[in-house]
């Protein structure tokens, strides 16, 4: 990962950079994003429980057994806390997040041989599995990451084993270390 890019001009007041963390259903974000908050002591914010603590959807989907989150009511209740900076928010879908609020948006990538295991364990139905391998196929949320977000914030990592875990957890907590230095000579 390289040197973090120059910090948002829409957040000069931040201290703490906020990053995405998502891929594929199974990928490893939420792990990653508790290891990372553990190791950076920045919030983990998991659009997915929230969706459900705070009714932030229109209702359930019988047929994918998800709720149907409801993208204005979560960008609603997410602004203020994302103003402030030093957050980790783990979602699986990146397109309804305004670009202003991520410094640095983590992609994670699983080798379907690794990923269809994990989305059986979780018990999902053939056809969920299947669509979520067809996404992981077709690099899906990686594509819209860079749709959604200058490139230069995109980075693909590879989350196929706890030895990739660990690896990113150190990567990105240096990025973030870096962002934060880079930041201080900015507005010094």
């Amino acid at each position: 990962m390289s040197s973090p890019p120059p910090p948002a001009p829409a957040a000069p007041t931040r201290r703490l950079p906020n990053i995405l963390i998502t891929g594929t259903p199974g990928t490893g974000k939420t792990t990653l994003s508790e290891l990372l908050a553990l190791a950076t002591s920045m919030t983990h914010i998991n659009v997915g429980d929230l969706v459900k603590a705070k009714s932030l959807h229109e209702g359930w989907d019988d047929e994918f057994q998800c709720y149907i989150v409801d993208e204005d009511k979560v960008c609603d209740e997410l602004e203020d806390v994302m103003t402030e900076g030093g957050n980790i928010v783990d979602f699986h879908t990146v397109d309804f997040f305004p670009e202003r609020w991520f410094d640095l948006v983590v992609v994670l990538r699983t080798d379907n041989g690794v990923l269809y295991p994990r989305l059986t364990a979780r018990n999902y139905s053939e056809k969920k599995i299947n669509e979520n391998i067809t996404a992981e196929i077709m690099q899906v949320i990686l594509e819209d990451a860079h749709a959604s977000y200058r490139d230069e914030i995109v980075v693909e990592l590879s989350s196929n084993s706890i030895e990739d875990m660990e690896s990113n957890v150190e990567r990105i907590k240096e990025w973030a270390e870096e962002w934060v230095e880079a930041r201080k000579k900015m507005f010094a």
